[in-house]
């Protein structure tokens, strides 16, 4: 069967399966809305599923490539949720040093398309950290309608000082060299923008994926360089971007803004038909030559 796209639906569907996918609308609601698009046999309860996360496409490096070294760790967060894991990956073969990558998940913890990330950044020359928000409820389900709705139960406050904590475990491992960067999406975006503007002695380079934008009042803290996607079609999160575009011109941030044409809020995730494979590849060749300028310099 031909996998679908973006084309394949309506983009009223597509938006409305985005506040469903943020939690804005639950999921008896989205049911009832998008049962207008159900024809020809297509329930929404199948909708749902087509539009849903796949993750037998997120194998564009594999845990059994050999290229790659990847291992499960604990780190501990003493102001967050106390013991943590994640996925640290690094590239095969290599002795030195390494500059160190942060991989943020999406808003239902550490899943394998984000896995799948982490490794790719490694294979790219990186020391690749993703850490797990659902640790504290024993980590990623296997489930993202699941891993939804374990992460709103967690203490917003303590989830954040768990990716401060992860930082610093990055910063500060033996195979880092101390150079630190990080890329997230969606709500990894948001805590790439969060991170770039508490760690500013830290983070050299953030590059946040359609992830909401800090306070602007807290924009001149951020020191680092900034590589800023967004797709066209997601108004959801591109309505913040003008009051951050003037807060970073007013503090004179380093930072760069895409805007990839006729592309929705989750374009870079391969695992749904929200996947745009052009702004996908470009806006990933533009992270990986962004990380090597800012963190090999």
């Amino acid at each position: 069967m031909k996998r679908k796209t973006a084309a394949d639906f309506p983009q009223e569907l597509l938006d409305l399966y985005d506040h469903y996918a943020h939690g804005l609308i639950d999921r008896r609601s989205f049911l009832n809305q998008a049962g207008k698009y159900a024809a020809g046999g297509i329930t929404a309860v199948a909708l749902l599923k087509m539009l849903s996360p796949n993750y037998v496409h997120a194998q564009q490096v594999p845990l059994s490539d050999e290229r790659v070294v990847s291992q499960y760790v604990e780190y501990p967060s003493p102001e967050g949720h106390g013991t943590m894991k994640g996925l640290l990956a690094r590239p095969a073969g290599i002795t030195e040093k390494l500059p160190g990558v942060l991989v943020v998940h999406e808003n239902r913890g550490l899943n394998p398309y984000i896995e799948d990330v982490a490794r790719r950044v490694a294979l790219a020359g990186f020391v690749a950290f993703a850490p797990d928000a659902l640790t504290p409820l024993g980590g990623y389900p296997g489930s993202d309608e699941e891993g939804k709705a374990m992460q709103r139960q967690l203490d917003g406050g303590k989830m954040a000082e768990d990716f401060v904590a992860a930082t610093h475990f990055l910063h500060e491992h033996p195979e880092c060299n101390g150079q630190v960067g990080v890329v997230g999406f969606c709500f990894g975006g948001a805590v790439s923008n969060a991170l770039a503007v508490s760690l500013p002695e830290i983070i050299k380079a953030a590059v946040p994926y359609y992830g909401r934008q800090p306070a602007a009042a807290d924009v001149a803290k951020i020191k680092g360089s900034l590589l800023i996607h967004y797709g066209e079609l997601d108004k959801r999160v591109n309505e913040g971007w003008p009051d951050y575009q003037k807060a970073l011109d007013a503090n004179k941030i380093d930072y760069t803004v895409h805007f990839y044409p006729e592309a929705n809020h989750g374009f870079h995730n391969d695992t749904t038909p929200r996947y745009d494979e052009a702004a996908a590849k470009l806006s990933w060749q533009r992270t990986i030559a962004f990380f090597i300028e800012k963190l090999n310099g």
